[in-house]
């Protein structure tokens, strides 16, 4: 038998999943026009640039060989850390757990997503080189397995969050039948669950790859930014441990403000950026061309070895919840050690004096303003967007959709940053705005959302919709009472996620919407109206590190911001908590 047809959606429906279409087409249009321009500026000798390792820009010579295995091999390390410790966690949080544990412990792993990328940074500066500094023997601690490991932390949050979905839309007859067969709990999960979910699983884990390649603010902190780091084969292991340069640090820089006039400098870096943008589509394709739940697992293992197999898996997916637990642990408590300033009630209450004086309270305000404007944009355009890709689109479409909302995602900020600056700051004459910095942060937090709610309308079996549309239910009824119920706790979800990461977003926000002084409490208007906010004033105040005036008010800035994420992530639980339920 075939599936049965889909249903058209209601006008209303189709108006709201267009608007999100067209908003992240719009989106990816804006960046690649600003990339095109870009290569515009000069000529671009590919040949050199895809393989040459030399980056000289007084040459001039444009190589990204070094630049392709740093991002490669950064990439690779946070992956193969993060994706077998999310995957287990999220098992655990979904299968095994009881509610009343499960749902605090999955709380304090998405927290992780609350920390954002300039704290990171500083984590690492603070903890992580050192680390790989002793463990490597090499000075500083500057370093590709560094940049690795910072990003397998800020990655992990995202594969569980979007696994714990997958899993949780399995239907429950699946468990059932799996359980008749006389399988262990163990069994079941790895031969009917996991199977099923697999779709779910691969897009947590395209979420995660395509945040991992658009990072640059922490990685930036701690990889050392070395170019033209290119080893032979046999020199691939120790080169983890000294510096090198990603696709991402290399437009994070100050390369790009320093070439943005014209020549085949900036070429070479749009460049750059269009073979990133490429990278993100291609890693999209290929994972959205594997085929769905066909395998069945390996079934049953011989008896003598059930009960160990099953004890076994269930203690190692117990561990992998507790692991994002202490490090969430070992972040705050680092927050609260170095930046115990912020603990003061004045800190938050004073405002800003001189370089490193004063208070937070002008930045609380202005970020508290983007993150509200950006979710009031991102909302309904992700859930318009998620419509499309998990229940109207034509297949064909679809898939092209999908491509163009992932690579959206991975894009990185500094370029997201770059072209919201030429757009709405320059052309137009919108100067310093936090209209143009919310609607950046848009672009962020808008593909969370959409592959979030698609991959949750993914699992929506068909028989619930041959049984609405048997009950009599129209077309609007079926999307208010079948779809959007089944689709709202992932609208949840991406939000607390895409919107955590918004409130930490650095790099797009120095180009588009904050200054460091002269900000009024509230904005007024649009044009030349820009706000301070926490993220640029950490990053602003951690440059001066032989202050430590600076450096202290860096961290209890820091501590803010991670309170003032973390607060808007606890805020939103309850809601979720009832949609679940629901």
């Amino acid at each position: 038998m075939t599936a049965p047809a889909r249903p058209r959606l209601p006008w209303w429906a189709v108006g709201l999943s267009a608007t999100g279409a067209v908003g992240a087409v719009g989106g990816l249009a804006l960046v690649l026009g600003f990339v095109a321009v870009g290569l515009h500026a000069g000529p671009v000798d590919w040949s050199t640039l895809l393989t040459s390792k030399v980056w000289y820009p007084d040459g001039p010579v444009f190589g990204v060989t070094a630049m392709l295995f740093g991002t490669a091999v950064v990439a690779g390390i946070a992956l193969l850390l993060a994706v077998p410790v999310g995957r287990a966690a999220a098992v655990a949080l979904s299968e095994q757990l009881s509610p009343r544990w499960a749902r605090p412990l999955r709380t304090g792993v998405e927290l992780l997503a609350a920390i954002p990328s300039i704290v990171y940074g500083l984590v690492g500066i603070a903890l992580v080189r050192p680390f790989v500094a002793y463990l490597g023997n090499v000075p500083g601690g500057d370093s590709l397995l560094a940049a690795g490991l910072v990003l397998a932390v800020m990655v992990l949050p995202t594969i569980v969050a979007g696994s714990v979905d997958a899993l949780r839309a399995v239907p429950q007859d699946v468990r059932e039948a799996a359980r008749a067969l006389g399988l262990t709990p163990s069994e079941v999960i790895r031969s009917a669950v996991l199977p099923f979910a697999r779709p779910g699983l691969r897009g947590a884990v395209l979420l995660g790859l395509a945040r991992a390649l658009g990072e640059t603010i922490a990685v930036f902190l701690v990889i050392g930014r070395a170019d033209g780091r290119l080893p032979s084969v046999s020199g691939a292991f120790a080169a983890l441990f000294h510096p090198g340069q990603t696709l991402t640090t290399k437009l994070g820089g100050p390369e790009p403000v320093l070439a943005a006039a014209v020549g085949p400098h900036r070429a070479a870096l749009c460049a750059v950026a269009l073979l990133l943008l490429s990278l993100v589509a291609l890693a999209t394709v290929l994972g959205a061309s594997g085929r769905g739940a066909t395998r069945t697992g390996k079934g049953r293992t011989p008896h003598r070895h059930r009960d160990l197999r099953c004890a076994t898996a269930r203690f190692g997916r117990l561990t992998a919840v507790l692991l994002p637990l202490l490090l969430l642990l070992g972040v705050l408590a680092l927050l609260v050690t170095r930046g115990s300033v912020a603990l003061s009630p004045a800190f938050w209450a004073q405002a800003a004096v001189g370089a490193s004086g004063g208070g937070v309270r002008d930045q609380v305000v202005g970020t508290l303003v983007l993150v509200g404007a950006t979710g009031l944009l991102s909302v309904p355009l992700g859930l318009g967007l998620g419509l499309v890709l998990g229940e109207w689109a034509p297949l064909r479409l679809m898939r092209l959709l999908r491509t163009a909302t992932l690579t959206l995602g991975g894009v990185p900020t500094i370029v997201l940053g770059l072209a919201g600056y030429v757009v709405f700051s320059t052309a137009l004459g919108w100067g310093k705005s936090w209209l143009a910095g919310a609607l950046v942060l848009s672009a962020v937090v808008v593909p969370v959302i959409a592959l979030s709610v698609a991959a949750r309308l993914d699992q929506l079996p068909d028989p619930d919709r041959e049984a609405a549309l048997a009950l009599g239910l129209t077309r609007t009824q079926l999307v208010r009472s079948v779809l959007l119920p089944f689709a709202l706790p992932a609208v949840v979800t991406g939000s607390l996620l895409g919107l955590a990461r918004a409130a930490g977003e650095t790099a797009p926000l120095l180009f588009t919407a904050t200054v460091f002084s002269g900000a009024t409490l509230f904005p007024h208007g649009i044009v030349q109206a820009p706000v301070a906010a926490l993220p640029t004033h950490i990053f602003a105040l951690a440059q001066d590190a032989a202050d430590q005036q600076s450096v202290d008010a860096a961290w209890g800035a820091a501590l803010v911001l991670v309170i003032v994420a973390g607060a808007l992530l606890l805020l939103a639980v309850p809601a979720r908590r009832r949609l679940e339920q629901s």
